[in-house]
């Protein structure tokens, strides 16, 4: 009986003790709880708190898809109203690698899409194939086409049953419709539509204007999900500029300037200004030779584009460098023959010479100037007899010298 008690006794004091054994372990899980309680709200509110904003902002870029809208470049005119420059819409196409999709979801193969942007766009289906395989994230395959080349585009893609992974955006695409007409004062524009050279490069914040913006939710393939939040934001289109020069005497000038160049075989060229005297506007600034503004980087001199392969990179650019440039206005010259219509316009304002008396002046090859002796560019061939106009049109310099010898007898000068 004393065995039973006792063995009674140790049974209840076993249970007595798992009990407190239990309640331990629980107050040891409960406490192990309350501390991961405690480090998971400590870190939600460093996320919620500290972080929030990264957060948020990482978040609204993954859900959100922001699409430039291009601005339209302004417009340039001549001072008739007629069209020097002008944009056109064109589209640009790209892509991600590997992530372009049949409508069923499987991937559509590079060689397959190489395929369809050679025969659609006329690209090189080996470097087209290369672009594709390359690991960037994105790649513009084709830039600034013009629309009906994209039309057909669309049919090769739905004929395919292509439907996702391929971007079509409206880009620009600058057009000079009059080709080499005043090339060297107009400039042109990059791939960028960001003016180069000429009125484009010193007009470009006037003439760019300001993008706009579409914003809008995108689902896990980043196609757009239409809903209130989408924010639209249109584009703020360039100033247009309306020149001075006038096409008509702009193309007259240039034909004559090009004959006379290559009828006296000038192999600098040669540059024509002609301006309006009562208020000194520009109507026509000419250069020769000049550029193709559509094809800015076609060289123009023949015998250099047969050896243009074998050039650096940097002889290249200095080249067309010296193609684009306005020689008009960033040549220096000496005033030279220049000067000859101010000696006369004195001479005919103060009545010390008529326009056309024959015989005011006679060349004979050269005039002594002191101990200088001052040839006409016709030194082997005299003007001989000539009037103040026969002395202009020849640029006759020892008719002038005597004109300005004239005044100096007549104590004028």
């Amino acid at each position: 009986m004393k065995n039973k008690k006792i063995s009674k006794k140790n049974k209840k004091a076993l249970e007595i003790r798992r009990k407190q054994t239990y309640n331990k372990k629980s107050l040891v899980l409960l406490g192990f709880f309350l501390v991961c309680f405690f480090a998971l709200t400590i870190r939600i509110g460093y996320i919620q708190f500290a972080k929030g904003e990264e957060y948020s902002t990482a978040a609204y870029k993954q859900q959100t898809s922001s699409q430039t809208i291009e601005s339209k470049r302004g417009t340039i005119y001549d001072a008739t109203g007629q069209t020097l420059a002008r944009s056109a819409s064109v589209d640009t196409i790209s892509l991600a690698p590997g992530k372009v999709y049949y409508s069923n979801g499987d991937t559509v193969p590079n060689d397959v899409l190489a395929t369809g942007f050679s025969e659609n766009f006329s690209l090189n289906y080996d470097e087209t194939l290369e672009k594709l395989n390359s690991t960037t994230s994105v790649i513009k395959v084709v830039k600034k086409v013009e629309k009906e080349t994209v039309e057909k585009f669309k049919t090769w893609l739905a004929e395919k049953d292509i439907s996702t992974g391929i971007n079509i955006d409206e880009d620009a695409k600058r057009y000079y419709p009059y080709d080499n007409l005043a090339s060297n004062v107009i400039g042109f524009c990059g791939d960028d539509n960001q003016g180069i050279e000429g009125i484009e490069a010193a007009w470009d914040d006037e003439l760019t204007g300001t993008p706009g913006r579409i914003v809008t939710s995108t689902n896990v393939n980043k196609q757009a999900i239409s809903d209130d939040n989408e924010q639209y934001i249109p584009a703020k289109n360039g100033s247009d500029i309306y020149l001075t020069i006038d096409s008509y005497i702009q193309s007259v000038v240039e034909k004559h300037l090009q004959q006379a160049v290559v009828e006296n075989n000038v192999a600098k060229g040669g540059i024509a200004i002609v301006m309006k005297p009562s208020t000194g506007d520009i109507l026509a600034m000419a250069n020769y030779p000049s550029y193709n503004l559509n094809t800015p980087f076609a060289i123009n001199d023949t015998s250099l584009a047969s050896k243009w392969d074998t050039l650096s990179e940097q002889d290249k650019l200095t080249e067309l460098q010296k193609m684009w440039r306005n020689k008009s206005i960033s040549d220096g010259y000496e005033p030279g023959s220049t000067f000859k219509l101010i000696t006369a316009s004195i001479g005919l304002e103060e009545n010390k010479v008529e326009t056309d008396t024959p015989g005011d002046f006679n060349c004979t090859g050269s005039y002594k100037v002191a101990d200088y002796d001052i040839a006409c560019w016709r030194r082997d061939r005299p003007h001989g007899s000539l009037s103040l106009r026969g002395a202009l049109e020849g640029s006759c310099n020892p008719a002038l010298i005597q004109l300005r010898s004239t005044y100096r007898s007549k104590s004028f000068l």
